[in-house]
């Protein structure tokens, strides 16, 4: 059938001016008043933004002169920003946001600058030290400096931006940290004291079993800085940890491989429901309390103290230097620094903030020669270990309680850090025989790459280490009384001979 006999070309016209007629009186009635519907386009939100998270290295070209600060970005592994600070950086900490880094200087100063991606030299402020201060260690929790100082067997408060002199608590002799967290109704920090006049800095480092004395510890109210009564610790206390419910006060002390319990919420050692009698909770549950936990076979020997799981894998030796509390898994990961081991302790509690059944399980995992320290993954999986004699990093798995993996990296290590701010995380080590700071990304546990410092490295730190915010490690390790040297101890002897000094220890290779 054909629609068009003859002179199709002209209906094809006509069809083509009625179509244009049509289109004409549609645009002509979408005109006026009619309703004309608006379309809004809908943009999607995409991911949420991610928090900042940098590495924050110090380093020191020479003694005398000035020291380096480098901000690292996480993303990305390279150098955001470089700045000078102070004369010589022996030692420095972030303080407890990661808003700010302090570093103690040779010249008797202490320089605090601000983590920002645009530090100038001009941001930075400094505060003068008492011309006898013999400064160890530096602590910045939320608000004020303390600094443990060996001049006067005291704790120096500082306050202030800049930070200025407040007033000095007297403590036992041979202070050298501070620890806690300083913030919330009640809150104490606790100054820790060896004990003993050290007039070499190195009877814990070098012979820690033969300390004469037992640690001291005191507890100071942050909200007036007025001291409390004393606890009594272990020989040789160098380092302490709080866990994040600010409950348990962990102190490792190196002279008799334990770990002293502090019941923060008394302020007293954990003490008060000891074996067999125990005390019984709301639940009518029996537990016990658990002042002393030991390391090593020597320790359960010595204090009668058996872990609840036995003494498999323990070392006859463990020296604990270093420690890290993984709230996820309410674990302490301990770094043993004589036994190449590291102690996984449970440290749970029950619904009424009592010791748990399963408190003081340990698990010891050998690791390399002499692991300076210790991080523990935010996601509570993995434990990385700076092993400092073999200058390598030991990958833990904290499920099944064993080595992963071993890798190299640059130097000898002596701390090592880790931060996440996605579904992976990055892991930094820090040595102060090399201006590298060496990066492992975790989803592989490989070396990622290296960033090269101006200067060896004094430390590292990160801003945050769960990608949301605040820093957990605002604590400064200065080398001697019981802390590693810069180099290890064979290095040590082989370097400035069996009878080297303090200032040997802490001298930047």
């Amino acid at each position: 059938m054909r629609l068009f006999l003859k002179g199709s070309g002209h209906a094809f016209v006509r069809l083509a001016r009625v179509g244009v007629a049509l289109g004409a009186a549609a645009l002509i009635a979408g005109c006026g008043n009619n309703y004309r519907p608006v379309v809004t386009p809908v943009n999607g939100s995409g991911p949420p933004a991610q928090p900042q998270a940098y590495a924050v290295a110090v380093s020191a070209p020479s003694p005398n002169t000035a020291g380096q600060v480098t901000i690292i970005d996480y993303s990305g592994d390279s150098i955001l920003v470089q700045a000078p600070i102070g004369i010589g950086p022996s030692t420095f900490t972030l303080d407890n946001g990661g808003f700010n880094g302090y570093s103690l200087d040779s010249n008797g100063t202490i320089t605090t600058f601000p983590i920002s991606t645009s530090l100038q030299q001009k941001q930075e402020l400094f505060t003068a030290l008492p011309p006898t201060a013999l400064p160890q260690n530096m602590f910045v929790p939320q608000s004020g400096l303390y600094i443990s100082d060996l001049t006067g067997n005291q704790v120096d408060i500082y306050s202030g931006s800049p930070e200025s002199f407040k007033l000095s608590i007297p403590l036992a002799p041979s202070p050298v940290f501070v620890a806690g967290q300083g913030s919330g109704s009640g809150a104490r920090v606790y100054a820790v004291s060896q004990n003993f006049a050290d007039s070499t800095g190195l009877t814990c480092n070098l012979t820690p079993r033969t300390a004469p004395a037992s640690g001291i510890a005191t507890p100071i109210e942050a909200s007036n800085d007025t001291a409390d009564p004393t606890i009594q610790l272990g020989k040789c206390p160098v380092y302490g940890v709080e866990s994040s419910d600010l409950r348990r006060m962990f102190i490792m002390n190196r002279g008799d491989d334990t770990i002293s319990v502090i019941n923060t919420q008394r302020g007293a050692l954990d003490d008060d429901c000891p074996p067999p009698a125990g005390c019984v909770n709301q639940n009518g549950q029996k537990y016990f309390s658990h002042p002393t936990l030991p390391l090593s076979t020597s320790a359960v020997t010595a204090t009668t103290i058996t872990p609840p799981n036995g003494t498999a894998g323990m070392t006859a030796v463990a020296g604990p230097i270093y420690a890290e509390y993984s709230p996820l898994n309410n674990l302490l990961v301990v770094a043993d620094f004589d036994g190449g081991t590291i102690s996984v302790i449970d440290v749970s509690l029950d619904v009424y903030g009592n010791d748990s059944s399963t408190f003081g399980t340990t698990y010891t995992i050998p690791v390399g020669n002499n692991p300076a320290s210790v991080t523990v993954l935010s996601d509570g999986t993995r434990a990385y270990t700076a092993n400092q004699t073999d200058g390598t990093v030991t990958i833990a798995n904290l499920s099944s309680y064993s080595v992963e993996k071993t890798l190299a990296v640059v130097g000898h290590p002596r701390t090592v850090v880790s931060t996440a701010n996605s579904l992976y995380g990055k892991v930094y080590t820090a040595a102060p025989d090399s201006p590298y700071i060496t990066i492992l990304e975790t989803e592989t546990d490989l070396v990622d790459t290296t960033v090269l410092l101006q200067g060896n490295t004094v430390d590292v730190r990160t801003t945050n280490q769960n990608g949301v915010s605040g820093n957990n490690n605002y604590t400064s390790r200065l080398p001697g009384y019981g802390q590693p040297c810069n180099l290890p101890p064979a290095l040590m002897v082989s370097t400035y001979g069996a009878n080297y000094t303090l200032a040997q220890c802490r001298q930047q290779p």
